[in-house]
């Protein structure tokens, strides 16, 4: 991994033993990178610690979702996170089978790859997901914020901290002089982890248990692209009667590199005492799950991890903020643990960034938590059920009413037999495979959150009802607290996302020709309220045209309208139509998005 080490930076300590800086961030995993990336776009000083030498060295989370693409879409980094990704269109075949060599029992076209689903995905945003390893991805984060401007130490530990009415002071411990330090910050992230010593320190409540089932991991090399080069997938389910926790084997086979690097998730009795496995015996596992000894295996690590169902009500306490796993807490399961880890910072950090520089009051900060603790609660709701959802699918197969291993292997060759059982195990196992859907092609949690605090300004619209499954299906729209719709718009030369035109350096407001007085009053609104706000005026013969007429179909106002976004691409406000006072409209509005006194 030594491509990644340029740009890697550390402070010196200070002889004085104390650091200063605008936000201090505890640990640098998909959340905390994202948040001192974001920072240090901004502008914002800020510090980074890790107790670990190095970024992750196991691949952990993989799948990334759109929005977790926008982001880095956002921030510049789009192209380097797909340099090192699995495209698209190759992760696609969920495969559920006996071994990798053995029989299949069915697959299912994932991530947005049907091509009945496809089109949702291509429409929904300019970016495609895609499948990078957790220990190919925090590089680029860390990186690229060290870069810009991140203080980055590595051997660097929490210890404790302290607030007071002006800031927080942070002990650390130096783990490879043995010394300790103090961190002088105006807020302090909590970016560490499922089991948060930061969430632990300042008391956050939670909902849910910790441990409530236990997995191996197993990391290998070896080429098994004559086995799955022409059904390409990130996962492949191998059911295994006899084996494992309950006699019925469910081992989880992950492709980390194609087609040679690999991880294999194997359950484990968490009420017993750990299983202790050496090469030898991870080596057997593999070749279980392989159905084959005619590939040579590498083992290149072990690990053990218990499943959690756990949140947070409430993610913060004074100046100190907790995001990703340190506040939800689930199963990889549909996918959704980086992912929303970054979203938790992307909606953070332009607020400190907007109340560091004096453009908001402290109150909008209060908005993180009323925004983001539904979806913590949402996500690990969703993730459990997703996981349960399996015990359909082992239903389905009959080995759940076997009463031993003999009975599971004749349940599940019973779908073979032209008889009614045969049939109706047949239909059984279509519906099981439908009901994955759920955690597989969630469109909708992956990209339908939706806002409502004080940092939105609701224009007395709600959501239109669905028109489709929310779950499955995501529904683009401008009210408020709702994400920014994409749409390709441009010129005759250039083709850009509506996404490309709200950066998060800026607010920016979308109009027609109409509406030109909006885009008018936006310097004297900017200037008025000391932020940076763009204007984009859409239509034939300006700078932006609607190239497909798709904007005029997704913006929900009128020409003369307005629709108004904030830092992290949500929609703040809108106007079905022009006003008699733009300037003071839009100042009201983000006087109101900004949590400022009027006037």
């Amino acid at each position: 991994m030594a491509e990644f080490n340029d740009g890697i930076a550390a402070t010196a300590l200070p002889t004085d033993g104390v650091v200063e800086t605008d936000v201090l961030i505890v640990g640098s995993g998909p959340s905390g990178s994202a948040a001192a990336l974001a920072l240090s776009t901004y502008g914002i000083p800020n510090v980074m610690i890790t107790k670990y030498r190095w970024t992750a060295n196991t691949p952990r989370a993989h799948i990334t979702n759109q929005r977790a693409m926008e982001f880095f879409r956002d921030m510049g980094v789009e192209d380097e996170v797909n340099a090192l990704a699995t495209p698209h269109h190759l992760i696609g075949d969920t495969v559920f089978c006996s071994s990798i060599a053995g029989e299949e029992f069915g697959r299912i076209l994932t991530w947005g790859t049907s091509p009945a689903r496809h089109a949702d995905y291509e429409a929904a945003s300019p970016t495609l997901n895609c499948d990078i390893p957790q220990n190919y991805l925090e590089p680029i984060l860390t990186r690229n914020a060290t870069m810009r401007g991140t203080q980055t130490r590595f051997s660097s530990e929490y210890v404790s901290h302290v607030q007071d009415a002006d800031g927080v002071t942070t002990t650390v411990l130096d783990r490879v002089t043995g010394r300790t330090y103090e961190v002088r910050s105006k807020y302090l992230i909590g970016a560490d982890g499922a089991r948060s010593k930061v969430a632990a320190d300042i008391g956050l409540p939670f909902e849910g248990a910790m441990d409530i089932a236990g997995s191996m991991n197993i990391t290998f090399r070896a080429d098994l692209e004559a086995l799955v080069g022409h059904r390409p997938s990130v996962l492949y389910w191998v059911i295994q009667p006899g084996a494992n926790v309950g006699g019925i084997g469910a081992g989880l086979v992950r492709m980390v590199r194609p087609w040679k690097e690999w991880l294999i998730v194997w359950g484990y009795d968490i009420t017993q005492p750990p299983p202790s496995i050496d090469d030898e015996a991870a080596r057997e596992v593999v070749y279980q799950l392989l159905g084959t000894r005619d590939i040579d295996v590498e083992i290149t690590g072990t690990s053990l991890w218990g499943n959690n169902e756990m949140f947070a009500t409430e993610l913060s306490r004074g100046r100190v903020y907790c995001v990703g796993d340190a506040i939800h807490r689930h199963p990889p399961s549909n996918g959704l643990g980086s992912n929303t880890s970054i979203q938790d910072s992307y909606n953070l950090a332009w607020k400190l960034a907007a109340v560091l520089r004096g453009q908001a009051g402290p109150e909008l900060l209060d908005t993180f938590t009323t925004e983001r603790a539904p979806v913590a609660r949402q996500i690990v709701t969703r993730a459990n059920k997703s996981s349960r959802e399996f015990a359909g699918f082992f239903d389905a197969l009959g080995v759940t009413d076997a009463a031993d291993e003999a009975g599971m292997v004749a349940a599940i060759a019973e779908r073979k037999l032209p008889t009614a059982a045969g049939a109706a195990r047949r239909a059984a196992l279509g519906e099981a495979m439908e009901l994955k859907d759920y955690e597989f092609n969630a469109h909708g949690v992956e990209l339908g959150q939706f806002y409502t605090s004080s940092a939105v300004v609701s224009d007395g619209s709600s959501r239109s009802e669905p028109t489709r499954d929310p779950e499955l299906y995501y529904q683009a729209s401008t009210v408020p607290g709702s994400p920014l719709p994409h749409a390709w718009v441009g010129d005759n030369a250039h083709r850009v996302s509506t996404l490309d035109l709200a950066p998060s350096t800026r607010f920016t407001l979308f109009t027609g020709i109409s509406g030109q007085a909006w885009a008018d009053a936006a310097p004297a609104v900017a200037a008025k309220l000391g932020i940076d706000l763009g204007a984009v005026v859409i239509g034939p013969g300006r700078e932006t045209e609607d190239l497909y007429f798709d904007w005029a179909r997704r913006r929900e106002v009128g020409e003369d309208g307005v629709v108004l976004v904030r830092p992290d691409k949500i929609i703040a406000w809108r106007s079905q139509g022009l006003v008699e006072d733009p300037e003071a409209a839009l100042t009201e509005a983000l006087t109101r998005v900004l949590s400022r006194s009027a006037g």
